[in-house]
């Protein structure tokens, strides 16, 4: 049964979080609707109902949905052979009512099986990602549209090439800003009474510095005075007339073209593989590892790109670097995600002209912090400490999604990882078993001899559904291998979840390089002598 959340639980942190969000997503939102070759607004669109609808009927604490580069090809191609924006509309709201129906046939528990190793390459290659593209903002070259994380770019040039080209269009007001803004969201963390500030994020202090430094420089007449291609750029409707325009409805005309039911499987597929991923992604940033109801998700994902193609917006996924950003600025709840939305569309419609005084170079510091966060080499030290079975899907999803795509690179470490494992378990069965309990009994779970990443799905709903105040003896005395996934699915169980809910848990025959006995030595005390009591 889901508890139900109090969202206003931890408004101080959520609205500072959502706060960051909102400035990590609004340039991403343009620059996604610009190279996607759709309406700028179209991407606003998305990005609030991404944040105010799927966020509040996302049952994910951390995610943030909106438009996703991952659909620009995919859209710019789509438009161009409908001819129409409407048309292209159509297929989103049936790339909508698709990924409802399968919700509702319980498609998500697929993201069960995508490995851990597999989801922090994916991840790891994001960041680096992120680095590479906004170096040449930071500098101020901006010919690549904010949100591309394509290797190769709509310009010609690609990931490794478009940084030299910057030594020829650097523009030394944007450096200046990119560094104080940098400094800024340093320093904050590590100045006591500054980090003690928790209602006024960094990013915010970043952005109104840098605002102010430009206009000093404009108004000075300094040649380091930062023009207007090198600001957010967002459209200004001076009439009520203009604000009616925003809205584009679909075009139910084109019901019959074979074309626009293709294109709509191919954006529900897509979107929804890339939700699962990010979802997977964001339960492993949780830090109290709370988990998603991955059908659930799907059905927001669905009634959401529905509500942006009534409302004449772009298809939306779940998406990593705002879901990082949101982590990573201390989310505590989804309310976050709805104040990023809400602030979306607030100040779109209210300030524009403010917004549109931002350097593009201040927003490309925030967003080299996401990626430093995503691709901390740590991380690769972390896996080649695991071994080769775990080191190289991480290495090779990694490599994968920097110089292909995500979907690519996730295809890669999968099939890697499934080779490892019909290697290692091609003459070993695998056996789970739960007994049958009833209140004050004590529940068993034993692992069999083999336990890889594809029995995470079945070990993890079984841990979900212990009540709370049991007594669990989890036994692998007669298993050889347990996937690391598996580990640290029981580490968290213990670790965290147990003194949550007063769950008394005992672990026997895991070895202790697992640095599981290790852990919650007076729980487990406590629990051998109130079974010997009984």
């Amino acid at each position: 049964m889901t508890k139900k959340i109090n969202l206003f639980a931890n408004l101080k942190s959520d609205f500072s979080s959502g706060l960051v969000v909102f400035l990590v997503a609004l340039p991403l939102c343009l620059g996604i609707a610009l190279a996607s070759g759709a309406p700028l607004f179209s991407g606003i669109i998305s990005g609030v109902i991404g944040g105010i609808v799927v966020g509040y009927l996302s049952q994910s604490h951390v995610s943030v949905s909106g438009p996703a580069a991952g659909l620009t090809a995919i859209v710019l191609t789509a438009i161009t052979d409908l001819g129409s924006f409407n048309s292209f509309l159509l297929a989103v709201l049936i790339a909508g009512i698709i990924q409802l129906i399968l919700g509702f046939v319980k498609a998500g528990t697929i993201s069960n099986y995508f490995p851990n190793n597999v989801i922090e390459g994916m991840l790891a290659g994001i960041g680096v990602i992120i680095i590479l593209k906004q170096i040449p903002h930071a500098f101020g070259y901006d010919p690549d549209f904010e949100g591309d994380e394509a290797f190769f770019q709509l310009d010609g040039e690609n990931s490794f090439s478009e940084i030299f080209q910057v030594v020829n269009h650097v523009q030394l007001g944007s450096i200046i800003i990119a560094l104080i803004s940098l400094s800024i969201l340093i320093l904050w963390n590590k100045i006591a009474f500054l980090k003690s500030i928790k209602l006024v994020p960094p990013a915010l202090v970043a952005v109104i510095v840098s605002i102010l430094l430009n206009e000093f420089f404009i108004q000075s007449g300094s040649n380091l005075a930062i023009l207007k291609e090198h600001l957010v750029s967002l459209p200004v409707p001076t009439s009520l007339e203009e604000f009616k325009n925003i809205i584009v409805t679909p075009d139910f005309s084109a019901i019959s073209n074979s074309k626009v039911w293709i294109i709509a499987i191919t954006i529900a597929v897509v979107a929804s593989i890339e939700t699962l991923l990010c979802i997977e992604a964001s339960d492993r940033m949780d830090a109290l590892k709370r988990y998603t109801n991955t059908n659930v998700e799907l059905k927001a994902q669905g009634i959401g790109n529905i509500l942006s193609a009534l409302l004449g917006g772009l298809p939306m996924t779940s998406v990593v670097v705002r879901t990082t950003a949101n982590n990573t600025a201390g989310a505590k709840s989804k309310m976050s995600t709805i104040i990023h939305g809400c602030l979306l569309l607030v100040s779109v419609l209210a300030i524009p002209t403010v917004l549109n005084k931002i350097p593009l170079a201040t927003l490309a510091a925030v967003l080299l912090m996401v990626g430093y966060k995503l691709a901390n080499p740590a991380t690769v030290k972390h896996f080649w400490e695991k071994g080769k079975y775990q080191f190289i899907p991480f290495i090779a999803t990694f490599g994968a999604v920097v110089f292909t795509d995500l979907l690519k690179g996730v295809a890669l470490g999968m099939i890697i990882s499934v080779i490892f494992v019909l290697k290692g378990n091609m003459k070993r069965a695998y056996n789970f078993r739960k007994e049958q309990y009833q209140d004050g009994d004590v529940i068993h779970i034993d692992l069999a001899q083999e336990v890889s990443f594809l029995n995470k799905a079945a070990i993890k709903e079984t841990i979900a559904s212990i009540p709370s105040n049991s007594k669990v003896v989890i036994n692998a005395s007669d298993t050889v291998y347990i996937a690391h996934d598996v580990l640290d699915l029981i580490k968290e169980f213990k670790k965290i979840r147990s003194k949550e809910e007063n769950i008394k848990v005992k672990l026997v025959g895991f070895k202790e390089a697992y640095d599981l006995e290790n852990s919650g030595e007076d729980e487990k005390h406590v629990f051998v002598e109130s079974k010997k009591n009984n």
